[in-house]
């Protein structure tokens, strides 16, 4: 479990400790040097994407490539999901999550790049600006973390000049590089396998039986539900422009207990074709719970 791309996570600290938008956060993320005039390899996911390929090769011997990865970038998240996580006790980060999983034929690997909620209590939680870091449950050692720079020349620089060294000096004494050592064979899980916590950002209808109506959904796709917030939306968020519309549209916040990431899938879609909802505003995983 690891935040593994400095820039992304510059932008989401902005995002949620000044109130910035997007927008914003990724013009101050460039302003500083964090971020390429195209930031898309980092808020799309692709450089962690990589990164997390490489981790779960060394840390599980077997042979993963960045298009085994499942991937989802930072271009969704809103201020809204902000404000959410912060209700929650949560914080938004974009995690890379390698995990050795059991399957019916044995053992796999799942391997997935998204933003999600994390306790702000969790070590991860308390990685500011354009730093990483590298959470490990060993069997053996427990929890560790491994933190640094992440993002900017003079790390980046390093980082280069540190692999090109330990390329030589394997070179130079006839060792073998990790791509060249012996790997085991095993599968990569899909991302319907990965089970995890979901928090769910609703805009309904503001009227007697739309809650019933979102509940029956999860039931039928058998995801248990934890909690439930209502809030009315007011102002000019509620009125679209029409004075007949304040007051009848509400947002609607449900966390669930554990599911697999098909089954919220099915919920997801399913959720999107009920009158009662106009649209399904934020999905975002739960981890580290």
């Amino acid at each position: 479990l690891g935040i593994v791309n400095g820039t992304t996570n510059y932008v989401l600290d902005q995002m949620d400790t000044t109130g910035a938008g997007f927008e914003e956060a990724v013009q101050a993320a460039q302003s500083l040097g964090y971020a390429e005039a195209d930031p898309t390899a980092d808020v799309e996911g692709f450089d962690a994407a990589a990164k997390a390929a490489i981790l779960a090769s060394l840390a599980f011997h077997s042979r993963v490539s960045a298009s085994d990865v499942y991937r989802e970038g930072i271009t969704a998240v809103q201020p809204a999901d902000m404000h959410a996580a912060t209700a929650a006790g949560h914080v938004v980060k974009l995690l890379a999550i390698c995990e050795r999983a059991g399957t019916d034929d044995g053992e796999g690997i799942s391997v997935r790049v998204h933003p999600a909620m994390i306790p702000r209590e969790h070590p991860l939680a308390g990685v500011r600006g354009a730093y990483n870091a590298v959470f490990v449950e060993a069997e053996s050692a427990g929890s560790l973390m491994f933190y640094g720079a992440g993002a900017g020349g003079s790390p980046t620089a390093s980082a280069v000049l540190g692999d090109v060294v330990a390329v030589a000096r394997n070179r130079l004494h006839g060792g073998l590089g990790p791509r060249e050592s012996a790997y085991a064979d095993l599968p990569t899980l899909p991302v319907g396998d990965a089970v995890t916590r979901y928090h769910i950002r609703l805009d309904v209808a503001d009227r007697p039986g739309v809650l019933a109506h979102v509940a029956s959904v999860f039931a039928d796709q058998a995801v248990s539900i934890e909690t439930v917030r209502q809030t009315l939306i007011t102002g000019e968020d509620a009125t679209d422009g029409t004075e007949e519309q304040a007051g009848r549209r509400a947002a609607l916040v449900v966390s669930t207990h554990q599911a697999t990431d098909a089954a919220l899938s099915a919920t997801v879609a399913a959720l999107a074709e009920l009158d009662v909802v106009r649209s399904v505003s934020s999905v975002l995983r739960v981890e580290a719970g």
